[in-house]
This record gives structure tokens, C-alpha cells and sequence, in this order.
């Protein structure tokens, strides 16, 4: 049976197809060996670049016509190796084989040998990974969340001057802005994106287990950590793990995974926020001719992009999760256990991603309610009591706290001519009277910097 979107069993290659389809350039089991191609051909050139005695007579012509091996993978390349596979069980041999067969087209098949020169599979499993992974990373998802990020901080600048009732466990609190208030999640996801950033795609390149036993036999005058290092550090441009086992520790790719799912968390704490203000009106939400809010209620416009994005969020954070816990656990040089954990790295991803847009599509749909929130502050005059009580402090007035608890828990209506009532008769200056009179719940909303 061929694979559609409406016979796929994940959404994310089903339903969530169109959102997706660009990680399918990283993350597909044809991209996971075209991956594997790059990094085999890549060794293969680097071998002839040193070189070793045997590759010092290779026609440095045919590094094009190499590179285009995957450069011009396709798909039926791929389902080659594939079959290759069937035959040899083994998915890294299959694609040694393939390269072989290639070498033999391009007239080459005297230095086919030295293909996988020396290496176990994990050498290519751990570089092929990282590099989609980074790729993946720089090309789709961190411009997507700089697009939320930019998104968020042109709505605080837009509404930096807003006034907005907080609530604090639910209740009235002193009032903000709102603008601000979404200026809070700018901040904390350009922390976070910063120190995501800061977490190398580390690879493992070492032979068998590690030690470059192989290469060091075969060639013992050759310094093959520093070379090891180079084509890890600057040919593929990841960081190589120096000391390793037969595989990558994947400290630094739960390091990664930790990360994505701390961003994730700062934007699950969003959609909920915004939930929370469309529910109270405060928000909005732009709808297109035929759009159908409820199957059985047609007055409805439900924040579904928020719901989904929050619920693709959590999807992806218990896989991250799981990520960072199991890779870096293997037992003595190396279980197999890692190897099918790390083909679904781009499962949360995916999720992430489709969030991500589902989330941008909800912030541009966002329409302000500006007299909701007026609404707001001028039902809750209570919140300026702080503000009283502060200053009656700062004048040495006599159990300021005790006066406004007072006031606020015995009156049963506390507008803005209750508050004044209170303020003319307390026994203070006129100037002070005059200079309280002008607090009130639009007005103060302290100071922020952005």
C-alpha cells in the first residue's frame, strides 16, 4: 500500500502532512541515507586528501562527480540501497555497497576498498544524525521560532502602553500592561533560544570502539585523532567527541533535547495565557468566509490554533523528554537500544514545528478588545489600594495596611467614588488627598523596560 496522508497513521506524515513535508528533507528514512552517502563520500575524499599511499594517484576531477552522488540523490537511489539491504540486513553495509557500485560507473573501482575504510557503523550513524539535525535545526525550525519570537515583540511594542488588570492565583492584582505582559514571553524565549545555541551537534568518528584501532593498525605514522577531528570539526562542521565508546554519548544531544522542550514549556505557558485572555474577551479572533467554529453552535470561534499548538507542545516535550533521558544510558561500549530511539528524533520535532506555525496563525488572527480590558479596570478599583496604602507608609499615616483591609473587605462596592469617599476623609494633607485622588486602575501600572 502506498503511504498518503489520509492512510498514514502518524499525523504528522497524515493530517499535519503540508506543515511537515519540508523535515521530511532531514528526517525521512531517504534523507537518513542520503546522509549517510554524504558522510561516506566526504570520509572517502578526506582519505585522498591526506593521503593515504594507496589514494595518492586519485584524480582529484572525480571529488564532483562523487559529491554528486548525493547532492543528486533521488529516490530511487535510496530504494536501491534498500534493496541492497534486504539481502545484507544491515543498513550501513547496504549503503557501503551502493558507493561501490558507484565507484565501479565512474571508473574508479580500483579504491573501492577504502570506503568505510576502518569505520563501524555508529561512525557514520553518529555524524549522518547530528548533521541532519543541525540542518534541520538552522534551515526549518530556528527561523520559525525567531518568527514567533519577532511576532511577540511587535504585539508588546504595539501594546506597551495598555493598561491590563493582572490576576494573581485568579484574583485582581495591581494592573500592568499589556504589552508587557507579552514582552515577559519575548524575553524568556530569547534566553532560552541563546543558550540553545550554545549546545554543540556532537558526533562520534573513532572506529570500533572508539580508539581508531583499525586505522591506527593499518596505518600506525598517521595522526589519526587530529584527522579525526578535522574531518569532524571542519568537513562536516560538527564537534567531535574526542573519548567515546562505540557511540556517541548523546550528552550534548539531550542537552538539545532539554532545550527544545524548555522553549516548548515558555510556549505552552503562552497559548494558556492567550486562552485564557480570548475567554475573557480580551482578544478577538479573525474568522474566513465558511469557517465553523462548532458542529452544534454556530456562534462559536474557538482558539483552536492555540488549543492545537499547546497540544502538539506536550506531544513533543514527553518525546524530548524520553530523548534525553534514555540516549545517554548504553550498557558498556554500546546496546543497540539508541539506534531506534534516535530514527524518531525528528517525530518531536515535527510536532514542535507544527505547533510552531499553529501558533503563529492564532497570534496573526488576534484582534485587540480594547474595551474589555477598560471594562476590567474600571470594575476593580480595589487594586489601587496598594497603591494608597504605600504612600499613607511613605507619610507615616498610622496602620496604612490595616485601614485599606479595612475598607476593601467591609465595603460592599468598591468603585471609584468609594475610594475617593475614603481618601477626602482621611486626616492628611490636601496636597497628598490630591496627589492619591489621581491613582487609578489604568494609571498604575508601574515601570518596565523593553
Amino acid at each position: 500500500m502506498n503511504l498518503y496522508p489520509l492512510n498514514a497513521i502518524s499525523p504528522l506524515d497524515g493530517r499535519y502532512r503540508n506543515t511537515t513535508e519540508k523535515l521530511a528533507d532531514y528526517f525521512s528514512e531517504k534523507a537518513l541515507i542520503c546522509y549517510r552517502v554524504r558522510v561516506e563520500i566526504e570520509y572517502f575524499i578526506a582519505l585522498c586528501e591526506l593521503p593515504l599511499p594507496q589514494l595518492e594517484d586519485m584524480d582529484k576531477n572525480h571529488y564532483p562527480a562523487l559529491r554528486d552522488v548525493y547532492r543528486k540523490f533521488k529516490f530511487e537511489d535510496a530504494q536501491k540501497i534498500k534493496d541492497i539491504e534486504k539481502v545484507t540486513n544491515h543498513d550501513v553495509k547496504a549503503v557501503e555497497y551502493f558507493i561501490k557500485e558507484r565507484f565501479l560507473e565512474l571508473g574508479i573501482e580500483q579504491y573501492k576498498e577504502f570506503i568505510h575504510f576502518g569505520l563501524t557503523s555508529q561512525d557514520i550513524n553518529n555524524t549522518a544524525t547530528p548533521l541532519s539535525m543541525k540542518e534541520a535545526w538552522l534551515d526549518v525550525m530556528q527561523p520559525i521560532i525567531i518568527d514567533v519570537i519577532d511576532c511577540l515583540q511587535a504585539n508588546a511594542n504595539q501594546w506597551k502602553f495598555i493598561p491590563m488588570l493582572a490576576r494573581t492565583h485568579g484574583q485582581p492584582a495591581s494592573p500592568t500592561s499589556l504589552g508587557k505582559e507579552f514582552f515577559v514571553f519575548v524575553d524568556r524565549l530569547n534566553k532560552q533560544l541563546t543558550l540553545l545555541n550554545t549546545v554543540p551537534f556532537s558526533a562520534k568518528f573513532g572506529g570500533a570502539t572508539g580508539n581508531f584501532n583499525a586505522h591506527h593498525v593499518a596505518y600506525p605514522e598517521i595522526n589519526w585523532i587530529s584527522f579525526g577531528d578535522s574531518f569532524v570539526n571542519m568537513t562536516l562542521g560538527l564537534d567531535r567527541s574526542k573519548v567515546t565508546t562505540q557511540i556517541e554519548h548523546y550528552d550534548n544531544l539531550a542537552a538539545f533535547c532539554d532545550s527544545m522542550k524548555r522553549i516548548n514549556t515558555i510556549l505552552i505557558d503562552l497559548c494558556r495565557d492567550i486562552w485564557t485572555y480570548v475567554s475573557m474577551e480580551y482578544f478577538k479572533q479573525q474568522i474566513k468566509d465558511g469557517e465553523v467554529g462548532s458542529s452544534a453552535m454556530p456562534h462559536k470561534v474557538n482558539p483552536i490554533d492555540f488549543e492545537n499548538a499547546e497540544g502538539n507542545l506536550g506531544i513533543a516535550n514527553a518525546i524530548f523528554e524520553h530523548m534525553s533521558a534514555k540516549l545517554p544510558v548504553s550498557r558498556l561500549q554500546r546496546d543497540l537500544t539508541d539506534s531506534t530511539v534516535l530514527r524518531n528524533i525528528g517525530v518531536p520535532i515535527g510536532h514542535t514545528l507544527t505547533a510552531l506555525k499553529s501558533l503563529l496563525r492564532g497570534l496573526n488572527k488576534m484582534i485587540l478588545n480594547e474595551d474589555a480590558l477598560k471594562k476590567d479596570l474600571g470594575n476593580n478599583w480595589a487594586v489601587v489600594a496598594e497603591a494608597i496604602q504605600t504612600i499613607l507608609r511613605r507619610e507615616g499615616y498610622p496602620k496604612p495596611y490595616e485601614a485599606l483591609k479595612e475598607l476593601t473587605r467591609t465595603t460592599t462596592v468598591i468603585d471609584e467614588k468609594a475610594i475617593a469617599d475614603f481618601i477626602r476623609a482621611l486626616d492628611i494633607s490636601e496636597e497628598i488627598k490630591k496627589e492619591l485622588l489621581n491613582i487609578s486602575p489604568d494609571n498604575y501600572t508601574g515601570v518596565y523596560d523593553f
